[in-house]
C-alpha cells in the first residue's frame, strides 16, 4: 500500500479538514459542484471505490490528483495508513463511485476512525440517488426511511420488509425509500406488494442520466410490469406510507392471494398478518380457505 498512499509531513492550513467526505455525479457529469472539483484537485489523493469508475470525472474536469482504491475489502487495512498520513499532514478526499459517500457504499469505517483520532472531517453536499427519487416519487416526503439495499435472498429479505410493517404497525408512518439490482427488482416488487399491500409507490431508473425514467403505480401494478419488463440501470424503489383505514375483508382477501402467489403459506400469513394487523389465527384460517378454493 505503501506505494499509494504518501506519509511524508506537508503542511496545510489548521482548519483544512483532514478527510473531505465529497459528492459526485450519480450519472450526469455536469452535476459536480466548482467546491467539489476544487477540492478534488487540492487534495493529496482521492480515495475512491474503484479507479475505473472515477477516471471518467477527472479526466472531464482535468483533475490529475492520484485515485487510491478504498473499499469493502481493503477499507480496514487501509485505516492505520491512512491515519498515520493525516496525522502527519496529508489530506484526502472520499469519493463513492456516484453519489453521496457512506450511503450505501464504503467509508464509514475510516470517517468514524478519523473521527476518534481527532481529525477534523468535512463534506461537500451533492447529488444523492435517494433523495432525488424521493422527491420526483410524488409521495409524501417527510418523513422518510431510508433503508438501502435489503438481503438479496427471498427469505431475509421478506423477513426484512415484514419487520418494516411491523414497525407500521407499532406506529410509523413514513415513506420508504430502497435500492434494488435490476434483476432482484420485479422479486422485490412482489415480495413489497405481498407485504405492504396495493399501495401506490414508484421505481425510479437511471436518475440523472439520458434515460431516466420514473414508474408511478401500486405495488402489485410494478411488481406486473417489471416481471414482463427486464429493467436496466440503477434503481431506487419509493413505497408510500400505510393508509390509515383499517383493513376490509376484500383487502385482506387481496392481500393473501398476493402473497401466496410468490411464498409458502406460513410465510404469506405471517406477512399478512403484519401488514393488517390482524389477529393472525384470522389470517390463518383465510388463508386455508383461499389455498383450499
Amino acid at each position: 500500500m505503501s506505494d499509494d498512499i504518501s506519509t511524508e509531513p506537508k503542511p496545510s492550513p489548521s482548519s483544512a479538514p483532514a478527510l473531505m467526505l465529497v459528492s459526485t455525479p450519480i450519472g450526469n457529469l455536469q452535476d459536480v459542484s466548482p467546491r467539489a472539483r476544487a477540492t478534488l484537485a487540492g487534495v493529496d489523493a482521492i480515495l475512491c471505490e474503484d479507479t475505473r469508475t472515477s477516471q471518467p470525472l477527472m479526466r472531464a474536469y482535468d483533475i490529475k490528483t492520484k485515485l487510491v482504491p478504498l473499499h469493502d475489502h481493503n477499507e480496514a487495512a487501509r485505516i492505520p495508513e491512512l491515519l498515520g498520513a493525516m496525522q502527519n499532514g496529508a489530506r484526502y478526499a472520499l469519493i463513492s463511485d456516484a453519489g453521496t459517500p457512506l450511503v450505501s457504499d464504503p467509508g464509514y469505517r475510516l470517517t468514524r476512525a478519523v473521527i476518534e483520532a481527532g481529525l477534523t472531517v468535512g463534506g461537500i453536499p451533492g447529488p444523492n440517488a435517494a433523495v432525488l427519487a424521493l422527491v420526483l416519487s410524488g409521495l409524501p416526503p417527510l418523513p422518510f426511511y431510508f433503508a438501502g439495499f435489503l438481503p438479496v435472498k427471498a427469505g431475509p429479505r421478506q423477513a426484512a420488509l415484514a419487520h418494516l410493517r411491523q414497525l407500521e404497525a407499532a406506529g410509523l408512518s413514513t415513506t420508504f425509500i430502497f435500492y434494488e439490482a435490476p434483476h432482484r427488482l420485479a422479486a422485490f416488487l412482489t415480495d413489497a406488494a405481498g407485504i405492504f399491500g396495493a399501495r401506490p409507490a414508484a421505481v425510479c431508473r437511471e436518475l440523472s442520466k439520458f434515460y431516466e425514467e420514473v414508474r408511478r403505480e401500486t405495488l402489485p401494478a410494478l411488481a406486473a410490469f417489471y416481471a414482463e419488463t427486464a429493467p436496466r440501470g440503477e434503481i431506487t424503489v419509493v413505497i408510500g406510507p400505510a393508509p390509515d383505514e383499517p383493513a376490509s375483508a376484500e383487502s385482506l382477501d387481496a392481500a393473501l392471494a398476493q402473497a401466496l402467489g410468490s411464498m409458502s403459506l406460513k410465510d404469506a400469513v405471517n406477512a399478512v398478518t403484519a401488514a393488517t394487523g390482524l389477529a393472525r389465527k384470522a389470517v390463518y384460517a383465510r388463508a386455508l380457505e383461499l389455498s383450499a378454493k
